[in-house]
């Protein structure tokens, strides 16, 4: 299966249909997902198609992006107040009820406050994966320089998650969106990420982030960074090692981890994705029949598989069906032109 392009809407759609398909999973181990749903290769998208916290958050964080983007160029000062409005929105929206993280929902009760400096609000000690189940649009949005989306990357995940692992695990996940979106290949896409981990592991963006490394107490910014790196490509030690051996039947769990935290979440999805780089719909069933955080997992790997392969990776009836389908249709469809 070749890319037809329009990377921005098959990367939309698909992680939407990956969250959709994950919802039911989630929470559940995999022989009740067998009991449940039947083979895992046949599962089925469910009727209704309703997503989770994890695509509302990214239509939050795209809708804040392009106001910051249509502003001029993009900048740490000029995407704060955009992408702020649009996760308290959020936050406060009746939708909001699919069982969001608790991590977001405390720190963007902390940002409805309009005197708190976006920093305050910042959960410190959480890498959950909320940090980069929604960073999909950063990697997406045309004309962003490199320095430009890891800055981005890293600053919307910290108004909610200020972890350097969570600021780590974002940046890598819109870098691996980026990458195939741009053409690389699945084969060699664990070693570019591996070498930018190596390349940003005490790269610390005051530009972006400001001093929010002394809220961790870190004796300098390189140090509070490089721990979040170092995390990352722990996990992808333990995604090649799956990729070595790989088992396309087992739980990708046992492999890299649950995904309830950042660096967990990412490596398993680029596992379900790099397990079926040319299988969308199998990916994402893998992902979707799960152990752990099976809705995030599924929506990274969705993510994944429309950067690569465009919106013809997922079956017009399922891509009809999804919940907030003109939303993710006009963003992607306005960055793809």
């Amino acid at each position: 299966m070749v890319s037809t392009g329009a990377s921005a809407t098959g990367s939309l759609i698909g992680l939407a249909l990956g969250d959709a398909l994950g919802f039911p999973t989630e929470f559940h181990q995999v022989p009740a997902i067998l009991a449940r749903c039947g083979p895992w290769r046949q599962m089925a998208l469910p009727r209704p198609a309703v997503v989770t916290d994890d695509t509302q958050m990214t239509l939050a964080l795209g809708r804040g992006l392009r106001t910051a983007m249509e502003r001029g160029p993009l900048t740490a000062a000029e995407l704060v107040g955009p992408v702020r409005a649009e996760y308290v929105d959020w936050w406060r929206s009746p939708d909001n009820n699919r069982a969001p993280g608790g991590t977001c929902l405390r720190a963007c009760e902390l940002l409805s406050d309009p005197g708190r400096p976006w920093g305050a609000a910042a959960q410190m000690d959480s890498k959950g994966c909320g940090a980069n189940m929604r960073v999909a649009p950063v990697g997406l949005a045309p004309g962003l320089s490199p320095q430009q989306r890891a800055g981005a990357a890293q600053l919307q995940s910290a108004l909610t998650h200020g972890h350097p692992t969570a600021l780590a695990a974002a940046d890598l996940t819109a870098r691996a969106v980026r990458l195939l979106a741009d053409g690389a290949s699945p084969a060699e896409l664990p070693g570019l990420l591996r070498t930018y981990a190596h390349d940003q592991r005490t790269v610390y963006r005051e530009d972006w982030l400001g001093d929010l490394w002394r809220r961790a107490q870190a004796p300098s910014p390189a140090a509070f960074i490089a721990r979040g790196w170092d995390e990352c490509l722990g996990a992808l030690d333990r995604l090649d090692a799956a990729l070595g051996a790989p088992d396309r039947e087992a739980d990708p769990c046992l492999a890299t981890g649950a995904g309830w935290i950042a660096e967990q979440a990412l490596a398993t999805g680029l596992l379900c994705f790099l397990l079926f780089p040319d299988e969308p719909l199998t990916a994402l069933r893998r992902a979707a029949c799960t152990s752990g955080d099976s809705d995030s997992i599924a929506c990274l790997t969705g993510a994944f598989e429309g950067a690569r392969l465009g919106p013809d990776a997922w079956p017009q009836e399922w891509a009809d069906r999804i919940e907030y389908r003109k939303e993710l249709l006009a963003l992607g469809e306005a960055w793809d032109a």
